[in-house]
């Protein structure tokens, strides 16, 4: 089941308000041309494959025509996607791109760079050799999508569930035999995760069967079967793959800088990325010493000059008092619900940018898919009927001290989590997806393949907004400048992992020291960094060219420039690299 779309025209909505442009839009659209019908044709023909290979991407998609199916790990199911994908690009390059009108001039870069993309995970990065998480996604992931969701009838998602759960053995077969050397760290956290997977198997469905009770004797023995082959499996790793598991959890720079091509979608190169970081560290800093100073003189009336003019001595004192505010295991998912409302009151009462109507639910982050941070947000994929989001919070492993424990809670501080809301729900993930789920063009190319540098750069570019508004006061505004510290620490660290051999040492000095974080989320920062490859860089990149952006449109329009149409029209295009999004709306 897709979305209906309406003929290949944008909303023009958003557009239409945004300085009376609308009536000139509306007479410049140009007519179809044969470049794009073709292109139209051959972009379908190739999603369709794409989605067919993977089929549980299209389950988040809400493309529910592969629900049945789990992803061919084989080497064979391999080498049939790069013959497709190459096949497809011939097509492509036949087709006359100065000839396309619309947003196909866009898509049809988009749908070029992530063929190249999928051609070179399978080719030369090849995580399937060694990254066991790449197989959790069928494992465990692929179930839980056909429950989260009331997207079909319980029956109907049942059955599919059944057709799952019978291939999963198949994947783990493939999984051994493609996975020869991982990194450490990839294996052990596939341990946790699959035993969360195992408790997804066996009582993961039953929502499901409370609606249709007549079918849990049909796939119980399935479950079971299922079951038996991830405990087996987690033994496998456990025994077998874990001893050997020797790689290194760098890629190398060759390989980082292909990848970052890929996953950034700009022309920026990781020495303009990492000179342009290192800048911006320093300038930040200078802002949360100004921030900080005032606070500190209030919270330390005794205080010396000497120690108002130490920079780093000020800052640390006030997040660490600062800090003294936090919640627990017990109450953070009840604190960020109350949080989101009061993001989503100050967006609206500073009219920032349109609200969406579409439901959010706060949650527990699913044992399968812990390990990698704090939170996130799960939205909706942009052809999914069923339009509910969720934001999970994740609580604290069970083994902790209960020193790391509270530094953890530490840094996510009742005014850290304010920011955080703000980044993964209300003004950023949640509401910038679900705008982008309301953008229609002739093809999918663009609800398909969205840019994470566009996501992630608008949720840091949106801390920016609400705390410039004052949303929390300067000691949300703290936690902000923080966070933007944290995001260019990620962006060196990513880099320096990587490409520059950074040890564990030299990351956790950066964290805690330029980026003042606490131990707890320095550590936990470490191993993420470990467990990724060029996505950390996300976060600063998108933020630095959302900024850019921003700057170019204030430049052009001057006096009239106003921050709600702007943020409106750069939200109406969908979620491309944000040089695409300034191609669309001329900024």
């Amino acid at each position: 089941m897709t979305r209906a779309h309406n003929g290949g025209q944008m909303k023009l909505t958003p557009l239409l308000t945004l300085l009376g442009l609308g009536s000139t839009l509306l007479t410049s659209l140009p007519a179809k041309t044969a470049a794009d019908t073709a292109f139209e044709t051959a972009a379908k023909v190739c999603l369709d494959d794409y989605l067919r290979f993977n089929p549980e991407n299209a389950t988040a998609l809400g493309d529910h025509r592969f629900d049945g199916m789990l992803t061919d790990y084989s080497p064979a199911g391999f080498q049939s996607q790069v013959d497709h994908f190459h096949q497809h690009l011939s097509t492509l390059a036949k087709i006359d791109a100065t000839q396309l009108t619309g947003p196909n001039r866009v898509d049809a870069q988009i749908l070029r760079l992530n063929l190249e993309a999928q051609i070179f995970y399978i080719t030369e990065l090849k995580p399937q050799n060694w990254d066991p998480l790449s197989y959790n996604t069928s494992l465990a992931n692929a179930l839980y999508l056909l429950t989260a969701r009331n997207f079909a009838p319980a029956d109907h998602r049942l059955r599919d569930a059944a057709m799952r759960l019978m291939a999963i053995p198949q994947v783990i077969v493939q999984a051994k035999a493609n996975l020869v050397n991982p990194p450490e760290i990839y294996t052990q956290t596939a341990i946790k995760q699959v035993k969360g997977a195992i408790d997804l198997v066996r009582e993961g469905l039953d929502p499901l069967f409370a609606e249709a009770p007549a079918l849990k004797a049909d796939l119980a023995p399935l479950q079971e079967k299922a079951a038996a082959a991830l405990t087996e499996y987690k033994t496998w790793l456990e025994k077998d793959l874990l001893p050997r598991s020797k790689g290194d959890f760098r890629i190398g720079a060759e390989l980082y800088r292909k990848n970052l091509r890929y996953t950034l979608a700009s022309d920026l190169t990781p020495e303009q990325i990492l000179t342009r970081a290192e800048h911006e560290l320093d300038r930040v800093t200078g802002q949360l010493y100004a921030t900080a100073l005032p606070l500190y003189r209030n919270y330390f009336p005794s205080a010396v000059a000497a120690d108002t003019a130490d920079q780093h001595k000020v800052i640390k004192a006030v997040l660490d008092h600062l800090a003294q505010e936090h919640q627990n295991n017990d109450t953070i998912v009840a604190y960020g619900r109350t949080t989101l409302q009061l993001c989503t009151d100050f967006v609206r009462a500073h009219d920032l940018m349109a609200v969406p109507t579409t439901p959010i639910e706060l949650i527990v982050t699913p044992e399968f898919k812990r390990g990698r941070g704090i939170a996130y947000c799960d939205s909706p994929g942009a052809l999914e009927p069923d339009g509910k989001t969720f934001v999970a919070i994740e609580p604290t492993p069970s083994d902790w001290t209960p020193a790391r424990r509270d530094s953890f809670f530490r840094e996510y501080n009742n005014y850290m989590m304010r920011d955080l809301m703000v980044h993964e729900a209300m003004p950023g993930h949640f509401l910038q997806l679900a705008h982008s789920n309301q953008f229609q063009a002739p093809t999918l190319v663009r609800a398909i393949f969205q840019s994470g540098s566009f996501i992630e750069g608008w949720a840091v570019y949106t801390e920016r907004v609400m705390a410039e508004a004052g949303f929390g006061g300067p000691e949300t505004h703290m936690q902000q400048l923080k966070m933007r510290l944290r995001v260019l620490c990620n962006a060196i660290l990513d880099q320096g992992i990587h490409m520059h051999g950074m040890t564990k040492e030299q990351g956790l000095e950066l964290m805690m020291k330029r980026g003042f974080q606490e131990e707890g989320e320095a550590v936990a920062k470490w191993q993420r960094a470990q467990l990724s490859y060029t996505q950390l860089a996300t976060y600063f990149v998108g933020t630095a060219e959302h900024d850019d952006m921003r700057a170019a449109a204030e430049k052009k329009l001057g006096a009239k420039f106003n921050l709600k149409d702007y943020h409106d029209l750069v939200l109406s295009v969908g979620s491309p690299a944000v040089k695409f999004v300034r191609q669309e709306v001329g900024f």
